[in-house]
């Protein structure tokens, strides 16, 4: 009798931890097919784009809020206008958002539209302009993005070395290569590096979380 019921026991042990693998396994089966079908979306488009080539309309990052998501928060407003380098009001869009351009990392496989607005969409959609003097502009321009830590958006940045390319395309068409000069971690309230003096050459800069979130972690690159 004894032998039955442990026998019963470790069967429901088994259903148990059965259930639990099938549950698991429907789990990264479902979160790498939605990794997959982001990074297809973001890199098709990056192997599409033309710049400003559609007539601007009201897209959805005028109609979303940054309240609540200190990822957005932009102490400088946004003073720069991130168009200052187009010569017209139209503007290629991605699911609903304007484009200033787009971002490849080789080391990374990073292969990103640059969103012209930080919301709390947008950066759940690809990586945004948050400050500066616009893409592939004189001065230096802060981008940010999501650390997921899956390998979306800027979950990969902490993987990046001095030395490493970075490409931007502007919506002029114009290529600019940058090479990262430095990388450090800093506070969330930290913005002392976004205003520098960049001899008037371009520069970028890539903001995003540490895997705990407790930091910051900042790329800084220049253009050859």
């Amino acid at each position: 009798m004894f032998e039955s019921k442990y026998s019963k026991v470790l069967t429901i042990i088994l259903v148990i931890v059965i259930v639990a693998i099938i549950g698991l396994l429907g789990f990264l089966g479902y979160e790498y097919y939605q990794n997959y079908i982001v990074t297809k979306d973001t890199s098709d488009f990056v192997d599409n784009f033309q710049g400003d080539v559609v007539d601007g309309e009201p897209t959805d990052d005028d109609n979303n809020s940054t309240e609540g998501n200190e990822n957005t928060t932009n102490p400088f407003d946004q003073m720069k206008d991130p168009n200052a380098n187009s010569s017209s009001n139209k503007k290629q869009t991605y699911k609903g958002f304007g484009v200033l351009g787009t971002m490849e990392i080789p080391a990374t496989n990073f292969r990103y539209p640059i969103l012209e607005k930080v919301t709390k969409k947008s950066i759940e959609t690809a990586v945004a302009f948050l400050y500066g003097s616009g893409v592939n502009q004189p001065g230096n321009t802060v981008i940010i993005g999501h650390n997921y830590r899956n390998g979306l958006f800027f979950s990969n940045n902490k993987k990046l070395n001095i030395g490493d390319k970075i490409y931007i395309t502007d919506n002029e068409g114009n290529k600019l290569t940058y090479t990262i000069y430095n990388k450090f971690e800093t506070t969330p309230e930290d913005t002392s590096f976004y205003q520098r003096d960049t001899g008037g050459k371009p520069e970028v800069t890539l903001s995003t979380c540490t895997d705990d979130s407790s930091a910051r972690l900042i790329i800084l690159a220049k253009a050859e």
